[in-house]
């Protein structure tokens, strides 16, 4: 996910915190009833199976072990590691080194349909946030394995998704698949800072995206606790930052004579109404859907409010709690947060300026410059000054639910985690999801893996990792994906 200071990706951080029940990780294992109901890779050899996942946990381990730290990046690394695969496996690739060590990969595996659909697009990014060596059980770029599970930079963020899709594309080439769209494979570099790589394609390549229909990228969350899968979340959308700057004046002065309107007073005052103010709620279709979803899975009060949250919203005892649960508050309306202050650089100087920062998040659709005319009204001070910081020039938006992917990724999640909820999330962060959906894409945030909340948290933060049984099998989840909606030429 994105912020204006560094748009990075951190998509667990956003996600919404779904209380439901699953079902053990052992239905996993596609029972034989599962089975029969016709998955692709029920046709894919045993023998083919166990080599791809062997090739999964291998390739992973050589990923990881490539630095692509941003920044620098380096993702030209990568890239040539891509690509090395695709062309030994005969699949259409192109390589494009926009700037000194960095890349962008393209490789497609093309229909064979006398009317093709429009294409799918696999997307990942290569770049991976900094690491402290220090704080590792391993070195973050050792790809080693310890008691099944992987270790590494990108572990969670996003290399493991990037060589599913990898894989995925080397299956759909090695089973000689009859696609009836194109399947494009789409690497870009530095995602986690300024989005380089998708700003250069899209600006210099947009023809390698072939007038694409569906794009699956990082994001989503299947969470699992005490052994069950408790929901398969797919990204359907994202806020999008608005950051503000505060600015406060006055007189200057000396720390032991007190300036009753100096601009530290005055902007405490200021933040303090802002703060206390509660931007209107708004429910968007996906989230809805979300409600409507897990409302099986809640008590019995709870779950009457969520089959119907426009008319819970008027209650008032149920509005206090959703201001309170930070899990629904961000889905329900624009966020506002104080997250920067600052002053003087001494105790004893009273400075004549004062200011702080705002994260504001708003919802698809929302205008940020209404907003900060609300804000400026809510302050009311003609001595506080409120102004957007650099980099808010996006719009936030989301795909819907009501298409054949979408229901591609329901019904292979329902076989390989029966009776486990499959639900739309709208995350409080940004994904390059947002760059693509403006050009007719339906873009969704979906991961062929579980985790645990703790290797969940492990993204962007201290030994990040994998399971190796994840590993072996979310690409196989993955193919079934991209074959319920590509195949069948």
């Amino acid at each position: 996910m994105f912020r204006a200071r560094v748009q990075c990706v951190c998509t667990s951080l956003a996600a919404i915190l779904v209380l439901a029940v699953g079902v053990p990780v052992a239905a996993h294992r596609m029972p034989a009833e599962v089975a029969s109901q016709a998955l692709a890779s029920a046709a894919v050899p045993a023998d083919h199976l166990a080599r791809y996942s062997d090739l999964a946990v291998e390739w992973l381990q050589e990923y990881l072990r490539i630095d692509t730290t941003n920044p620098p990046g380096n993702e030209l690394q990568a890239a040539e590691f891509f690509k090395k695969i695709l062309d030994g496996e005969g699949i259409e690739n192109k390589l494009f080194e926009y700037q000194p060590g960095r890349a962008d990969l393209w490789a497609r595996i093309p229909h064979a349909a006398n009317e093709a659909q429009r294409p799918l697009i696999l997307l990942n990014h290569m770049d991976v946030v900094t690491s402290d060596p220090a704080h590792w059980k391993v070195p973050p770029f050792s790809g080693q394995m310890l008691d099944g599970t992987i270790y590494g930079r990108g572990a969670q963020d996003m290399k493991n998704e990037g060589l599913a899709q990898l894989l995925v594309m080397v299956m759909l080439k090695r089973e000689k698949a009859r696609l009836n769209r194109d399947v494009i494979f789409l690497a870009v570099s530095d995602e986690e800072a300024d989005g380089t790589g998708t700003d250069w394609i899209l600006a210099n390549h947009r023809d390698l995206l072939e007038n694409a229909e569906f794009l699956i990228n990082e994001g989503g969350e299947n969470l699992l606790e005490n052994g069950r899968a408790r929901y398969i979340g797919v990204d359907v959308g994202e806020k999008v930052p608005f950051w503000l700057r505060v600015e406060a004046h006055g007189r200057s002065g000396h720390g032991s004579r007190p300036i009753l309107d100096s601009a530290p007073n005055r902007l405490v005052r200021a933040l303090d109404r802002v703060i206390a103010y509660r931007p209107p709620y708004r429910v968007l279709p996906v989230v809805e859907e979300f409600f409507r979803e897990m409302a099986p899975y809640e008590p019995p009060e709870r779950a009457r409010n969520f089959r119907n949250i426009r008319q819970a919203l008027q209650d008032p005892n149920f509005r206090e709690q959703v201001d309170h649960d930070e899990s629904l508050n961000f889905l329900l309306r624009d966020t506002i947060a104080l997250t920067m202050l600052h002053g003087s650089d001494q105790t004893n100087v009273i400075p004549s300026l004062a200011w702080a920062n705002l994260d504001v998040r708003l919802l698809p659709g929302e205008d940020g410059r209404k907003l900060l005319g609300t804000i400026r009204k809510v302050i009311g001070d003609s001595e506080v000054t409120v102004e957007p910081l650099p980099g808010n020039d996006r719009s936030a938006n989301y795909s819907p639910t009501n298409n054949s992917l979408y229901a591609a990724i329901k019904r292979v999640s329902a076989q390989y985690f029966p009776g486990t909820p499959v639900a739309p999330r709208l995350t409080s962060g940004y994904t390059e999801n947002q760059r693509y959906r403006p050009l007719g894409i339906a873009a969704y945030g979906f991961t062929p893996y579980t985790a645990t909340d703790e290797e969940g948290s492990t993204e962007h933060g201290d030994n990040e990792r994998i399971r190796v049984e994840e590993v072996r099998r979310g690409p196989r989840i993955l193919y079934d994906v991209v074959m319920a909606v590509a195949g069948g030429a």
